[in-house]
């Protein structure tokens, strides 16, 4: 059953905020003590304590909004997914795609050490980005000249990560919306590449870096094509909280690094053939829902995001209760009005997570393939400034 978005934002809010900056201090203390000693110490640390935020992320989706996730793939592809190395390529079909990865972490025990690329002001977001951070994210400022030095470095720093690690990659750039996959149809037409009907064209130098400094380390690229069902209302952040469900299907499949091409210009071919094959795919999908030749299995809803929840909240009401109990917050007026306002920060914080998940408010897609038209001007500057 829905619900009223305001009955929920803020007790879920505090949960989230409360034990967030908690995890966020234990964070900070490791990351002072532990890590200039021995980094792998610190990773294995940090590994368990930030999946303790994380996963109540993961119980909204499993046990709050009940959204089902049903997972396509062969077998062998599940069998070993959480026990190697692996670079995540995902099309950014939802607002919460990258909660979705999350969940599918979670389930093969690899949540604590699921990293991304994301852009630069993620890192600011109050106890998420916080948290992302001091977990050794990748942040980018979308700026090619700046970014290619960060990111190589980046990924250098992970050759000696101690456990399975997952690095997702959003090569479109930005999330699907009808307003940017137009756009990308006409830089694609303009530039005789393949016009995407359900994807955006790729952004390959992120990715060809990310191959030739991830290749001698990483054996696997998990390809990820997330779709949504017909009749399906798309899941956002605020349907989630409201305790909306939602249905979507996921296509896993597992390329061996090892099997790419060697050189740049191929490995950035190869990258832009995948997303043409997964554009035909998501053409199958409309016409079937479902991904057909393709094995469904069921990833289920375990308990430990349950548990997990159930043990914060018993943590924040006992601790809430001796608080109030030792300060008398609430026998005066100025304690009422700091209360007040603490709560309304929490919610204007909710708020802002909310809305920086919306993909109508993601940073327009930059295409990166330039070619100089008639005017002297990039078709790449031309494609943004139409977007």
């Amino acid at each position: 059953m829905a619900i009223p978005a305001a009955l929920v934002i803020l007790p879920l809010g505090v949960l989230f905020f409360v034990s967030g900056l908690i995890v966020n201090l234990i964070q900070a203390v490791f990351f002072v003590i532990v890590r200039p000693f021995s980094k792998n110490v610190y990773r294995r640390i940090n590994r368990m304590v930030v999946e303790l935020l994380w996963i109540e992320l993961v119980w909204i989706v499993d046990w709050w909004a009940g959204v089902k996730v049903q997972v396509y793939a062969d077998s062998e592809t599940l069998e070993v997914m959480g026990k190697e190395h692996a670079l995540v390529l995902a099309n950014h079909k939802s607002d919460i795609d990258w909660l979705i990865g999350w969940v599918f972490a979670q389930r093969h025990e690899c949540l604590g050490s699921a990293l991304a690329v994301m852009k630069k002001s993620s890192k600011f977001l109050p106890v998420i980005g916080w948290s992302m951070w001091f977990s050794e994210y990748l942040f980018l400022e979308r700026s090619w000249a700046k970014d290619e030095s960060t990111l190589k470095l980046g990924l250098q720093r992970l050759k000696d990560y101690p456990q399975p690690f997952w690095l997702a990659l959003f090569v479109e750039g930005t999330r699907f919306t009808q307003a940017k996959l137009l756009a990308a149809q006409e830089y694609a037409s303009s530039n005789g590449l393949h016009v995407p009907r359900n994807v955006l064209v790729p952004r390959t130098k992120g990715f060809v870096t990310s191959v030739s400094q991830m290749r001698s380390f990483v054996p696997a690229i998990y390809d990820m094509t997330v779709a949504i069902p017909r009749n399906t209302t798309p899941p956002t952040m605020l349907r989630i909280f409201k305790g909306q469900s939602s249905v979507l299907h996921v296509k896993m499949k597992r390329h061996l690094m090892k099997d790419l091409p060697e050189t740049d210009e191929a490995v950035a071919q190869w990258c832009k053939d995948l997303f043409v094959a997964k554009d035909d795919l998501l053409d199958k999908h409309k016409a079937e829902d479902t991904f057909p030749d393709s094995e469904l299995h069921d990833i289920g809803r375990p308990l430990k995001s349950l548990v997990v929840v159930i043990l914060w909240s018993c943590l924040l009401v006992f601790g809430t209760y001796k608080f109030f109990q030792w300060s008398n917050l609430f026998s005066s007026w100025k304690g009422l009005t700091v209360t007040a306002i603490c709560l309304a920060v929490i919610t204007v914080l909710m708020q802002i997570l909310i809305q920086f998940s919306q993909s109508e408010r993601s940073t327009p897609a930059k295409v990166a393939p330039s070619r100089t038209n008639n005017d002297g001007e990039s078709s790449s500057n031309v494609h943004n400034k139409k977007q």
